[in-house]
């Protein structure tokens, strides 16, 4: 006889991990007992050898399917003389290192249950299991108890309760199992905050709302989204209006994979994602119009299939898809609480379908993208927030990386891993600012996690500086400022654990340079520890600065000024109408004069001029907007391209320019853009020589792009690094952050 003590650390509460101990140990006749506590899952078993030894195959081979075991210790000690194996009441002492598992989209068997007539979840919007249900969004404290939870306000019935407690059910410890007799409940409000009905009742009333063309807003896992018909152009832009979103693209829930293909074509990859646990938001090709105003002149749409029993029981009653879109006011975070929807958001719809489960925390949905034949998030939030990243090395201080301005993240490194946050999003106003610092202390409290060191952004006007600046001092405790693509490029290398020094090709629209100058078109030769800037585009005025990122046509006006002076004033007016000779003036004198006209290398800002000057965006309404235009028009069958000179260590983009005015073909032009700037990374990979390659930042996100850069140096015998983890735009620098100087 022999007793082994088993500690598991990893993703090994709330998946339904001591319920599988119990039953193999019971099935093998092993003695002895299970529990969680604040690291993870501990488990003692005692019986003959070859028992002990089947049980170990069994605990990793036969684990349940949402469990992830990143560390797991063994030890063997003498007989302790259990009577039977049991499960033992959760222990809350010690260092806090057990992990939080994202929450889940409604699994098969919820569903079977959930439109089962006889069943007594029937219909119920709060249905979910050990396999399923929210987590990251209900937790408070570490381990995870139902006390621990939202859900501590509901007591369970006597069914509830008898799931709830029986090892061998499905709902065994499922922290927010209930029922329609002992669980939360739905309640719609009109915009006037009169309450029109409560349970089924008030879900049938919101049906047939939408099904009438309103807004409706309804609270779901990580906050509220704003919901019409997606076939139904007035409802789209009346809610454009409302939300005052002139062309940003909306996500489009469809009840289910059949449905959604009548409207789209997903690749057989895109199809695996979309039906994945995590059930992000994928961009997918249409193949027929939705409401024209749902993703204007984009041949992608952002669509989704429901995660939760609430967006189940809707979409099965409507035979149209729904616009599903973050619940908030422009530019603020997405709401998560009742009274703040029935203020705010009742400005924006018609009725308000609030719940009585408290939101812990807000998690707005994840976007995944395939670029270059890969999944990648573009934002990174429910279904993978908080999962951690496995870092290549282990950190020799615990780090706060508070990362930048647009699409924020956060991260805490601790040891081998990188806690990332979830998507906060643009931190540019005060309340945003404070929904970051509230997320941040959250997180912190949640694992006892005081740094050692602060990493943030090298830009000296970024929100997230500023406050990591004052919580340094306030605190005591140092502070790093790191460079933006350095940062971007140290990501690409953690999340791949690449630990030998390579090229980083980081492109994007702003990041502040070393210089002062704004980057956004480099080629760094990096490790954990330095870098340096190897190659980078010839920097250009941005006319108005901030101006210049919303109106192409300045961007294009710089490059056409550096290139022909006053005569640019001939050229631009073939290509924008609108534009008068007193502005031209205007404009020409302050490039003339460096007057708000920042330098930039940036390759983002390249493709805004490029837009310009092919005529397909003068000005822009969303980040990205003339980028993601001009991937759509890329034709894989061109494979030339346009001149270009390296002169030293910068890459000029004048011969570019000019050959584009020239080009016969406009329609051809993107792809040669494209192309152009593939055979520059080649040529440039060529000459610095050294084997692995790291592609990030925001211009990464181009599918067309990084397939042919990866295209052309795989040929050549280099080992290219992409994102699959964490986004390349500036949602994945916190991570870079945390693992700077790590080694």
């Amino acid at each position: 006889m022999k007793r082994v003590r088993v500690i598991l650390k990893g993703t090994v509460q709330g998946v339904g991990f001591r319920p599988f101990v119990y039953r193999i140990a019971r099935e093998l006749g092993l003695k002895g007992c299970v529990l969680n506590d604040l690291k993870g899952v501990e488990i003692e078993v005692e019986g003959k050898e070859d028992k002990l030894e089947e049980f170990l195959i069994k605990l990793n081979r036969e684990k349940p399917p949402l469990a992830h075991i990143y560390s797991q210790s063994i030890e063997f000690l003498p007989p302790h003389g259990y009577e039977e194996f049991y499960i033992k009441e959760s222990e809350g002492k010690g260092e806090k290192e057990a992990l939080i598992l994202p929450d889940i989209a409604t699994c098969n068997e919820c569903l079977r249950e959930l439109f089962d007539p006889d069943d007594r979840r029937y219909m119920y919007p709060f249905i979910n299991c050990t396999n399923c249900g929210p987590r990251f969004t209900i937790v408070e404290k570490l381990p995870y108890d139902r006390k621990n939870t939202s859900m501590k306000d509901f007591k369970m019935c006597k069914k509830c309760e008898s799931e709830y407690k029986d090892p061998l059910d499905r709902r065994f410890h499922a922290q927010p199992n209930a029922c329609p007799v002992c669980g939360p409940t739905v309640n719609l409000y009109d915009s006037k905050g009169k309450e029109l009905g409560s349970g089924y009742q008030a879900i049938e009333l919101t049906i047939e709302a939408i099904k009438l063309g309103k807004v409706c807003a309804i609270k779901g896992i990580g906050g509220f989204h704003l919901i019409c018909n997606a076939t139904d152009e007035r409802a789209v832009m009346e809610l454009r209006k409302r939300k005052k979103r002139s062309e940003k693209p909306f996500a489009v829930m469809f009840r289910d994979i059949e449905q959604l293909k009548d409207f789209a074509n997903p690749t057989k990859l895109e199809e695996a994602m979309l039906l994945s646990p995590e059930r992000p938001i994928i961009l997918v090709e249409k193949n027929r119009e939705l409401a024209p105003s749902v993703a204007p002149e984009l041949k992608k749409v952002g669509a989704f299939l429901p995660y939760s029993p609430l967006h189940h029981i809707i979409l099965k009653k409507l035979h149209f898809p729904i616009v599903a879109t973050s619940g908030n006011i422009s530019d603020e975070p997405i709401v998560k609480d009742n009274d703040k929807a029935l203020k705010e958001l009742s400005n924006l719809c018609d009725y308000v379908m609030t719940h009585d489960r408290n939101i812990v925390r807000r998690c707005d949905d994840s976007v995944v993208k395939v670029i270059g034949g890969i999944p990648t998030p573009i934002r990174r939030s429910r279904g993978y927030a908080p999962i951690p990243i496995e870092l290549p090395f282990t950190l020799k201080e615990k780090v706060l990386a508070v990362g930048g301005m647009l699409k924020n993240t956060f991260a805490i490194g601790i040891g081998d891993k990188a806690i990332i946050s979830q998507h906060i999003g643009d931190i540019e106003n005060l309340t945003t600012l404070q929904a970051f610092e509230e997320s941040l202390l959250d997180l912190m409290e949640l694992y006892d996690f005081l740094p050692e060191r602060i990493v943030c952004d090298l830009h000296p006007r970024y929100e997230t500086t500023k406050w990591a600046e004052e919580f340094s001092k306030t605190r005591g405790i140092p502070l790093v400022k790191l460079q933006h693509h350095y940062a971007h490029i140290l990501s690409c290398m953690a999340e791949n654990k690449v630990k030998e020094q390579v090229l980083g090709i980081a492109w994007d629209g702003t990041g502040y340079g070393e210089d002062g100058t704004l980057w956004g078109g480099e080629f760094l030769i990096a490790t954990y520890k330095e870098f340096k800037r190897a190659f980078h585009f010839k920097p250009f005025k941005l006319i108005g600065g901030e101006k210049a990122i919303k109106e192409p046509r300045r961007v294009a006006l710089s490059l056409l000024f550096e290139i022909y002076k006053k005569d640019a004033f001939g050229v631009i007016r073939k290509i924008v109408k609108e534009i008068h000779d007193k502005d031209l003036e205007i404009l020409y004198r302050a490039w003339e004069r460096g007057v708000n006209s920042p330098l930039s290398s940036s390759v983002g800002r390249l493709f805004d001029a490029v837009s310009s000057l092919l005529d397909i965006k003068q000005t822009i309404s969303y980040e990205g907007q003339a980028a993601m235009m001009i991937e759509d028009m890329f034709e894989p069958s061109v494979k030339d391209k346009y001149p270009y000179e390296i002169k030293g260590k910068e890459i000029d983009w004048k011969p570019i320019i000019e050959s584009l005015l020239e080009d016969s073909q406009k329609e051809k032009a993107p792809t040669r853009f494209i192309n152009t700037l593939a055979d520059i990374s080649t040529k440039i990979a060529e000459e610095v020589g050294i084997e692995k390659v790291c592609l990030s930042g925001g211009v990464m996100q181009n599918s067309p792009l990084v397939e042919r850069i990866k295209e052309n140096l795989l040929k050549r015998g280099f080992s290219v690094y992409t994102h699959q983890k964490i986004p390349p735009n500036d949602g994945g620098i916190s991570l870079g952050q945390v693992i700077y100087r790590g080694t």
